[in-house]
């Protein structure tokens, strides 16, 4: 069996405003640094064989800053798991985006979750396939992890206006060709679990 874990990358200025930022590359903030300095942290109390990463900068940098504490060198880069696109929302608050497109009315260049999932869930497949055995880490996005896991759990998120922290830990396990959502929503707080589940 191979385990997955999905990390959201740190904060940037535009998560702290609440602008949704999709493929737009916005880099981390020193909020944004901290954390993932607090997640490398926690993840080096267990065993991980590589570090992969969506290539916008925010997540690569994340992965950057995690392999430093677990010793892994400069992480893959893995397109498929880049943000969500959100087309003409991009740099929009929520308000801003249901006042421009009320609810149901679609938004010009905004991927679906299905299409979402249908790029990134093959790619994990494939890690899945060519690292049998391995813990590995994989740094992505908020909308990336959260359609995965409605895909893999068949519902939504745990408790209503369940977000994905910046900084947080989702850990897949990956066997016979299917992906499974082993732990949700680990915090660099829950160190020891950390430590136990990679093991």
């Amino acid at each position: 069996m191979t385990f997955i874990s999905l990390v959201r990358h740190g904060q940037t200025d535009w998560n702290l405003t609440k602008r949704i930022q999709g493929s737009s590359d916005i880099p981390l903030n020193s909020t944004g640094r901290a954390q993932a300095d607090a997640t490398g942290r926690a993840l080096s109390g267990g065993r991980f064989d590589a570090v992969f990463a969506s290539p916008l900068s925010r997540a690569l940098d994340t992965a950057r800053i995690i392999s430093g504490h677990l010793g892994l060198g400069e992480p893959a880069q893995l397109a498929a798991v880049a943000e969500r696109q959100y087309g003409e929302a991009e740099g929009l608050t929520g308000a801003e985006i249901l006042e421009r497109w009320p609810e149901g009315t679609p938004v010009p260049g905004r991927e679906t979750r299905e299409e979402v999932v249908g790029r990134a869930l093959p790619a994990l497949l494939e890690l899945g396939d060519a690292h049998p055995g391995q813990n590995l880490i994989v740094v992505s996005h908020g909308g990336v992890i959260g359609s995965l896991v409605r895909h893999v759990t068949g519902h939504a998120l745990p408790g209503p206006g369940e977000v994905i922290p910046n900084g947080s830990v989702h850990r897949f396990s990956y066997d016979d060709g299917r992906l499974t959502l082993d732990r949700f929503n680990l915090g660099p707080e829950d160190h020891d679990l950390f430590t136990a589940s990679v093991l």
